[in-house]
């Protein structure tokens, strides 16, 4: 007997559509609900007795409001009759506000219409409604304003307040935001010490709650209680950097989530007056973290470790990404990928304290951030505990045939920039993550392009599969390194399987005069989906080449053909001849110059040039 499927009906949707969204309590200034007996003549639009499936409708007329068309489990929302329904009812309510959501919903699928117009990037599952209001609330981040910006704090936090230690302004900076984040009253006028310590009790409140799962957090406050200043008697300077942060902070909490993430830009910024850390961290461009997650398919359900994070710029535009796929801020699973769903390791205690403060600018304590050397046995536990079930003891619990158990929400990939320098133990960092990380994880390494071979990268082959090499353009760091993005495949050994290579010699970005290297051109997205799509489909680009792990770990750069020109040949022998004769080169060419130019008739019209040699020979051009 074939069992028949059953679907929810109109009502059974409409009622769940009402709780999800929110419609389901009164609310002041505002008439929402679901049903089908309500007209519109009832909602205050005279003379309609059409009737909404669900409606959302604020007093103030200038802000957004929101229809809801429902259907059963089994009608196909793409049917253009239901979109004109929904149409129509929002072309109702659009004679008396500006921005009107649409929302067609079966119970599983979504479609969304802002002002009549599908929103394809919309979430693909039913939102609260604070969802699709923000749809309209959205403002792009001004990129140019943030570099100008980041430069004034440094000036002003090394020159006026006197900060000589880099990660200090950093730290100082990026708490104050923090602290701006969570409501801080800095206001113009107030002195050092009371805005010092509005920041400093702002943190230590926005904490309490998070520490509850983040002990680590008390680091933050700790390295922020000892920066020192030489000077805090500059008023000016005072109401400035007040002033700039609070620029900064309306950008980080606008609801643009477009992969361009501000604190990317603004640690970018800030990384450019020091080259190198003294662990050995050089940080990454924000262009190559967005890059790198879509090398390894990173989706919203995807869990990411960084076990040398630096100040988390992978872990905030993983973060970044994840909620933008998910819906946005305002999504239900963000939470989740807030709490749950970022992994990251960091050994220096002030980049540390750095890491956890551009997750609280985001609004995120509770993500899974340890100040530990993943070099030592301690890291490799934290790691593996993060995949693998423990016991009571601590102990990680073993199944019958003597494997790892893995918890629901183990680590599925690895995104990371190591410190660079062996004597930080750079391939002892990588090769620990990927010896305690679940078997089959993508993991993306950006390393110096030959590190692998000049350091016995042979020896990860015999756990993991090395499956592709990208070459990066020549000048993504500033500290002279050439780099590559290193993929493997953690739990296979390679057993000789050939290795993708390709080579992405420019990136589009160009030097801007006391700024760094910036996609003044915006050229970058279009190299980078090119990129992505060349090494999904592994064709397409002359650069590609497939190497044998036994004879190389490294993209192979083509060696330029050996030319020599009929002139070269020239020279070349007349240079010995001349030295076997002992003729100095450049005086008898000094000489012979002379001889030529001032021994020679020279006669000139309009912008023509003629110099007549006195043996008749002629070097005439124009002028």
């Amino acid at each position: 007997m074939i069992k028949k499927a059953t679907y929810r009906t109109e009502d059974q949707v409409r009622d769940s559509a009402k709780i999800i969204l929110g419609f389901d309590a009164a609310e002041a200034k505002v008439q929402q609900g679901t049903g089908q007996i309500t007209t519109f003549n009832q909602l205050g639009f005279t003379g309609i007795n059409d009737k909404p499936d669900g409606w959302y409708l604020p007093d103030d007329h200038n802000m957004p409001a929101i229809i809801l068309e429902t259907k059963s489990e089994a009608e196909d929302i793409s049917n253009q009759k239901w979109i004109d329904e929904l149409i129509k009812n929002c072309n109702i309510v659009a004679t008396k506000y500006k921005q009107v959501v649409g929302i067609l919903y079966n119970g599983i699928d979504v479609r969304v219409f802002k002002n009549n117009i599908e929103d394809t990037e919309a979430s693909i599952t039913l939102q609260n409604k604070t969802y699709y209001i923000a749809l309209f609330t959205k403002n792009a981040i001004d990129k140019q304003r943030i570099y100008n910006l980041t430069k004034k704090i440094n000036d002003c936090l090394h020159t006026e307040f006197g900060i000589k230690n880099l990660y200090h302004r950093m730290i100082f900076t990026a708490c104050a935001l923090v602290a701006k984040r969570y409501d801080a009253i800095l206001i113009k006028g107030m002195d050092f010490s009371l805005m010092k310590n509005s920041i400093l009790s702002t943190l230590s409140k926005s904490l309490e709650e998070n520490k509850k799962q983040n002990l680590k957090l008390d680091l933050l406050i700790e390295v922020y209680s000892e920066i020192k200043m030489n000077n805090a008697s500059n008023q000016e300077a005072i109401d400035n950097f007040i002033k700039w942060v609070s620029e900064i902070s309306d950008c980080v909490n606008s609801d643009y989530w477009n992969g361009e993430d501000v604190m990317g830009i603004f640690f970018n910024e800030f990384n450019r007056y020091k080259k190198k850390s003294e662990s050995g961290q050089v940080f990454t461009p924000d262009h190559i973290t967005s890059f790198m997650y879509r090398l390894i398919d990173i989706d919203q359900n995807d869990r990411i470790l960084d076990a040398a994070c630096g100040s988390g710029a992978f872990l905030v535009k993983s973060m970044c990404n994840m909620i933008k796929e998910a819906g946005g801020i305002n999504a239900k699973k963000a939470p989740e990928i807030k709490e749950t769903q970022l992994f990251g390791i960091e050994f220096d205690r002030e980049i540390f304290a750095l890491a956890c403060a551009n997750m609280l600018i985001h609004k995120d304590g509770k993500t899974n951030l340890e100040q530990l050397d993943t070099r030592t046995q301690e890291a490799c536990d934290w790691i593996k505990s993060k995949s693998y079930k423990t016991n009571k003891k601590g102990e990680f619990q073993k199944d019958k045939n003597g494997n790892l158990i893995l918890t629901n929400n183990y680590i599925t990939k690895v995104l990371m920039n190591p410190p660079f320098e062996r004597k930080y133990g750079c391939l002892t960092i990588v090769n620990n993550v990927l010896l305690n990380v679940p078997p089959h994880t993508k993991c993306a390494f950006i390393l110096p392009d030959k590190k692998l071979e000049k350091d016995n990268g042979a020896k990860l082959l015999k756990h993991s599969t090395l499956e592709k090499i990208i070459k990066l353009p020549e000048k993504i760091f500033s500290e002279g390194v050439t780099t590559s993005i290193f993929i493997f495949e953690s739990g296979t050994p390679q057993n000789n399987k050939e290795i993708f290579t390709c080579y992405i010699e420019d990136d589009g970005l160009e030097t801007v005069k006391n700024q760094g290297r910036q996609d003044i051109k915006d050229r970058w997205q279009s190299i980078e989906d090119k990129w992505v799509e060349i090494i999904r489909k592994q064709s397409g680009d002359n650069t590609i080449k497939w190497i044998k792990p036994s004879e190389h770990l490294s993209y192979q750069v083509p060696e330029k053909e050996f030319e020599i020109s009929e002139e070269d040949f020239t020279k070349t022998m007349m240079d010995y001849l001349m030295f076997k004769q002992g003729i100095d080169v450049k005086e008898f060419g000094e000489k012979l110059l002379t001889k030529v130019l001032y021994s020679s008739s020279v006669e000139s019209k309009d912008d023509y040039v003629s110099i007549m040699l006195k043996n008749g020979g002629d070097c005439s051009g124009q002028n």
